[in-house]
């Protein structure tokens, strides 16, 4: 299968990134952030979250970041909505486009969210329905779709039949979530293979973490599947929780030069990038995870 021309990068540092991060950063930061990653070209910024503040603190201002940032015609702030407490508090403060979530696994999902699968995804399915009444798109995650940190290898048929719920419920399309990272390349491909079976490749997303240093090589396999929707996070913000010390999310500028490498159209500005991650780096005082970022900073500082 020929890769797809065009890719949708979903950049995720705001949401998934931040609130991984040791250090907190204001509201003003958060703000500036979204607006500099849509301002480079990023069709979709996950801006938020609206769950309880007293398990993600850092995402407790999301109602005021979402009113006060500067929305780019064309682009989308999803933001991650647990409950229907959560969605009611989405629509306030002006979202048209949210996420849900489930997990692969039993213990992941009770560990995750205190409830089975088959109760994540009833909740899921209240929300969903209340949020597509409202006029509202819905995204749907995947985690550990490619390894557990409690249960270990996850079968594909398991991820698929979850994803099936998702798709059936009216989420717009379904993000897969390598969430330890475990994932290798024939794992991905068989994975894509057996969710193709129930959702459209083109309805797919990729959401890898680098933990193991398989992120690229994934988006790569999947790619080649006719996958063309990936998250990733600039400067590769945020942790692997559940491997302590170890990277997190993708860097979206790791992403978009292997893109631009091969031809396939993005629509985002990697000056811009480099720009952006400069900025949030220095608010979080720590140094970017992107292999490429950096060696592209160094390219730019030598020719200044």
């Amino acid at each position: 299968m020929p890769y797809p021309k065009r890719v949708k990068m979903v950049e995720v540092g705001p949401r998934d990134g931040l609130q991984n991060e040791k250090k907190s950063v204001s509201t003003d930061t958060r703000i500036e952030l979204i607006e500099r990653l849509a301002d480079a070209g990023l069709p979709a910024v996950e801006a938020g979250s609206f769950v309880s503040p007293k398990w993600v603190p850092q995402m407790a201002d999301t109602g005021e970041v979402m009113q006060r940032v500067r929305r780019r015609e064309g682009v989308s702030y999803p933001v991650l909505v647990p409950n229907m407490k959560g969605l009611e508090a989405a629509i306030a403060a002006g979202a048209k486009d949210i996420a849900g979530f489930a997990a692969a696994t039993e213990t992941f999902s009770k560990r995750n969210t205190n409830c089975s699968i088959a109760g994540s995804l009833e909740r899921q399915a209240t929300v969903c329905r209340a949020a597509i009444d409202a006029g509202l798109r819905v995204r749907g995650y995947m985690s550990v779709v490619l390894g557990c940190p409690y249960e270990g290898e996850v079968q594909p048929a398991q991820v698929a039949d979850v994803v099936r719920q998702l798709w059936d419920m009216g989420c717009y399309e379904v993000s897969l979530g390598d969430t330890v990272g475990m994932g290798t390349p024939a794992k991905t491909q068989r994975l894509i293979e057996a969710v193709s079976a129930y959702v459209p490749v083109e309805k797919i997303g990729g959401h890898f973490h680098d933990t193991y240093g398989q992120a690229i090589a994934n988006i790569l396999a999947s790619l080649e599947m006719g996958m063309a929707t990936f998250d990733s996070s600039i400067a590769g913000l945020g942790g692997c929780p559940y491997s302590p010390g170890a990277t997190g999310n993708v860097a979206t500028e790791d992403v978009l030069y292997m893109l631009d490498g091969m031809g396939i159209e993005t629509g985002v500005d990697m000056d811009a990038l480099l720009d952006t991650a400069e900025f949030i780096c220095a608010r979080l005082d720590r140094p970017t995870f992107s292999r490429a970022g950096r060696a592209l900073g160094l390219k730019r500082k030598k020719a200044a």
